[in-house]
């Protein structure tokens, strides 16, 4: 799936899914309990299943989601963010 945020996302975890993040234009915060991962154009990074993370960019930032297509983006959290129909392209 493709992306483009800006904000902050909320805390969220997926129970069954790892989560690849991979950065084509702008940077992307991935924020942990314990530690930030910051990402550039380019980089990537797995969340592991069941991690809690709260994606977060300062500016826009284009990114690619591989993960499966059941997967829902903020987990089992319902928040106004949470969208249960995403637009396909």
């Amino acid at each position: 799936m493709s992306a483009k945020v800006k904000g902050e996302f909320v805390w969220h975890d997926h129970a069954n899914e790892d989560e690849l993040f991979i950065i084509i234009k702008g940077e992307l915060d991935l924020v942990f309990k314990d530690e930030i991962i910051n990402l550039k154009e380019g980089e990537c990074f797995v969340v592991p299943k069941s991690v809690q993370h709260k994606p977060y960019a300062k500016e826009e930032c284009h990114l690619l989601l591989v993960e499966p297509k059941s997967t829902k983006h903020t987990g089992e959290v319902n928040d106004l963010r949470t969208k249960n129909k995403l637009d396909w392209i």
